[in-house]
């Protein structure tokens, strides 16, 4: 049932491309709480190479990814399939933000689809363990579309908003 795998290899990256929705898991070293998240727009992660990942941290509700990335670097990010092919994939890592105005930006940027406003900064994975689960229990869901609602408030937002 559960396998472990060495790389993202072909396979791997074109389920985690399939996939409309991934989750974002991290903790802070000491007391707080877990941070779980959703993340939507398929065209914000990035298979950079077999060992690294990255997606685009958008403004949203919160920072506490980003705060607990600071604090220790420990992240997981789930993909998980709702269509009849069953399956839960897991990739741990260690995990750092790169900001708009770090060098390494620009060139992380060339790896996304459409060019979203918003972009509070860029995730970057470091992939020690990927890990997949048979998903068996996971109930069957189709996908209507992409909500446009962040990148529609982002577009209407002005630069004040993000200082």
């Amino acid at each position: 049932m559960a396998k472990e795998f060495s790389r993202l290899d072909e396979s791997l990256r074109d389920f985690i491309t399939e996939q409309a929705v991934f989750f974002v898991a991290t903790a802070p070293t000491e007391g707080g709480r877990i941070n779980l998240s959703p993340k939507g727009y398929r065209d914000t992660f990035a298979v950079l190479d077999e060992h690294t990942v990255a997606y685009l941290d958008l403004f949203g509700s919160g920072a506490e990814t980003i705060a607990h990335l600071r604090d220790n670097g420990r992240i997981t990010i789930m993909f998980c399939s709702f269509t009849h092919n069953s399956r839960i994939l897991r990739l741990f890592g260690t995990g750092r933000v790169v900001r708009p105005d770090d060098a390494e930006f620009s060139s992380l940027l060339t790896h996304f689809g459409d060019q979203h406003s918003g972009v509070r900064t860029a995730i970057v994975v470091d992939v020690e363990r990927i890990a997949d689960a048979c998903g068996f229990a996971v109930p069957y869901y189709e996908l209507v579309d992409e909500r446009p609602v962040l990148d529609a408030a982002h577009r209407k937002a002005t630069d004040d908003k993000y200082a």
